[in-house]
């Protein structure tokens, strides 16, 4: 096993959570998060709510993207590291499965991590271009 697989550091854990998604992993993923997870999709975001529990984010999430959405992914791109917070600046990219509109949208994703695993998640994202996705 790599040492990157097993490092604690607040960027590698949440830089294996985005591989985890993007392999369509959801145990992986799942393993990065902590028990009493915080993940917040921002208001105006379909899926926005707080979800607890690395079962609940899986579920309410990653899976009801996967059921909307053809080619789901978040292209993460740069790091800003402050302790166990971590900052990332990505993009999403899909294509509405409903309307067959595609989405290429700025993000920034705010994780705090703590004893190796994510235990809050913040989303922000220009909310409008997805929604116009989502509509004829």
């Amino acid at each position: 096993m790599s040492e990157f697989a097993t490092s604690t550091t607040p960027a590698d854990v949440v830089r294996r959570q985005y591989l985890a998604s993007a392999g369509g992993d959801l145990d992986a993923l799942r393993a990065t998060l902590a028990p009493d997870v915080e993940w917040t999709e921002m208001a105006g975001f379909p899926l926005a709510g707080t979800y607890r529990t690395p079962e609940g984010v899986t579920l309410n999430v990653m899976e009801q993207l996967g059921k909307e959405w053809d080619g789901w992914a978040a292209h993460d791109d740069t790091y800003v590291v402050d302790g166990e917070n971590v900052v990332v600046l990505a993009r999403y990219t899909a294509t509405n499965k409903a309307t067959g509109k595609p989405i290429d949208v700025r993000v920034a994703h705010h994780f705090v991590v703590r004893g190796g695993l994510i235990v809050r998640f913040e989303q922000f994202v220009d909310t409008a271009l997805v929604r116009d996705a989502m509509t004829n």
